[in-house]
């Protein structure tokens, strides 16, 4: 029978079912993450987060790149 374990997420506190052992019906099979966003997370947070901060955080990461993009950008046209 597969493991399933009630955790609670680092970031929020909330509480959330982690299906490990049935890793195809857990949460976190429901955000899409790229290398990117993987990354960015493991940087802050060693274990599971629930759906709602993975959500977050992969926002988080994307408006940052998006505001480094912006800031080059104007720093490139301000040396023309």
């Amino acid at each position: 029978m597969p493991q399933h374990e009630i955790k609670v997420c680092p970031r929020c506190q909330a509480e959330f079912e982690c299906k490990l052992g049935s890793i195809h019906l857990c949460q976190c099979t429901a955000v899409r993450l790229d290398e990117s966003d993987r990354t960015y997370i493991r940087e802050k947070y060693e274990d599971c987060l629930c759906l709602a901060c993975m959500i977050a955080l992969k926002n988080e990461r994307k408006q940052k790149a998006f505001e480094r993009k912006i800031r080059y950008f104007f720093n490139f046209m301000n040396f023309k």
